[in-house]
């Protein structure tokens, strides 16, 4: 099956959060057979700033917006599937209108949201939003977290069928290495600022630290630079996916603070748990709804509701301890939650939805003939 796909983009992690779902993802699906173009365009800075990472899974299109797209969809009607993801970041809404232009009797289109809530949000507070019209014109709808109540309100704005597709673990590309003392810390943060992050950081992450002045915290991630940050908060930058795995196993504990409406809405793991699972580290996550259908609290992650709580399990949590619950998170990870394993949810709902998909096309021409 030829995929088309519009996404941020693939060969960057540059204020790019979605970069490491979309590589398993795609990764995962072209070894069952799955022929992926990955179109992204020429944006902020990312294609200066690319991973030096295998991407030959995929044909990668770099394309000036809006100048390239009719070519590109013209391209796209050739595929077997489209895939329209949001928060491409430039043209949006043009790019959620054309793509609906290449369904036809050989192609399907899916819109493949990696920020549900955000997306959702948007809608609700604009009924004249141009994307709500939209919704109910897509085969599918894929969404990389959210659960059941994402998947209530796609349907109630009239999704024909919608489906989570989780994020998860490649454990070729994120699992232990030898940890770097340069990078030791307590407590490692590695997220870029963002409006709906940035207060959670400061409640839980930064008031942490003034809390335990005793402990070294480490900061990563696009945008902090000029911040006032507490005398035991170093900040590291920018960290790249290819070093991801050295600082998830050089803190003695990892830190997920998950974006505010992804907080609210739950069931919304983001790649950093993941990630640091395949790592072995120890993870502490703020809480949000669903934790439990991933990894066990208490036994293979950590659950903190405000600052306190993770000064606390800080104290309370020594090298051994936290090797422990690391490892016991890992081996849950590949058990149940690796990127082979989403790819194979996606080829199963692709094969059993497809007939179906067409058939009710064909319903809805002849109805309007």
């Amino acid at each position: 099956m030829k995929l088309f796909v519009f996404g941020s983009s693939l060969t960057s992690s540059y204020w790019n959060g979605a970069a490491t779902y979309y590589r398993g993802i795609y990764r995962n699906l072209a070894e069952l057979g799955f022929q992926i173009t990955f179109a992204e365009p020429d944006a902020y800075g990312r294609q200066q700033h690319r991973d030096e990472e295998d991407f030959s899974y995929a044909e990668v299109l770099v394309y000036d917006s809006p100048h390239d797209i009719p070519a590109l969809i013209e391209q796209a009607c050739d595929a077997d599937l489209v895939i329209k993801h949001s928060g491409v970041g430039v043209d949006d809404a043009l790019l959620e209108r054309r793509v609906l232009e290449c369904q036809s009797p050989t192609t399907q289109v899916v819109f493949w949201d990696v920020d549900a809530p955000a997306t959702l949000a948007s809608v609700a507070a604009n009924v004249l939003h141009p994307f709500r019209a939209l919704i109910p014109e897509y085969d599918y709808v894929f969404t990389y977290g959210g659960g059941p109540p994402v998947v209530e309100h796609y349907e109630a704005l009239g999704a024909r069928a919608c489906y989570p597709i989780y994020n998860a673990l490649d454990p070729k590309t994120h699992y232990p290495v030898t940890p770097d003392a340069r990078r030791a810390c307590d407590l490692a943060f590695v997220g870029n600022r963002l409006p709906d992050r940035e207060r959670r950081v400061e409640e839980f992450f930064l008031a942490a630290a003034e809390q335990a002045p005793e402990f070294q915290f480490a900061l990563g991630g696009e945008g902090w630079g000029g911040k006032p940050l507490p005398g035991n908060v170093r900040w590291i930058g920018h960290v790249g996916t290819g070093d991801h795995n050295v600082v998830n196993c050089s803190a003695r504990i990892v830190l997920n603070l998950n974006r505010e409406s992804m907080a609210q809405v739950g069931y919304s793991p983001p790649t950093r748990v993941f990630e640091a699972a395949g790592a072995g580290a120890c993870v502490i996550t703020d809480y949000w709804e669903g934790i439990d259908t991933f990894f066990e609290p208490g036994c293979q992650i950590l659950v903190a509701r405000n600052a306190g709580d993770i000064v606390d399990l800080l104290r309370t949590v020594d090298v051994r301890l936290a090797r422990e619950m690391g490892e016991a998170m890992r081996r849950r990870a590949l058990l149940e939650h690796t990127y082979a394993l989403r790819a194979l949810q996606v080829r199963e709902i692709l094969s059993q939805s497809r007939a179906d998909v067409f058939a009710w096309r064909k319903r809805e021409m002849q109805e309007t003939a």
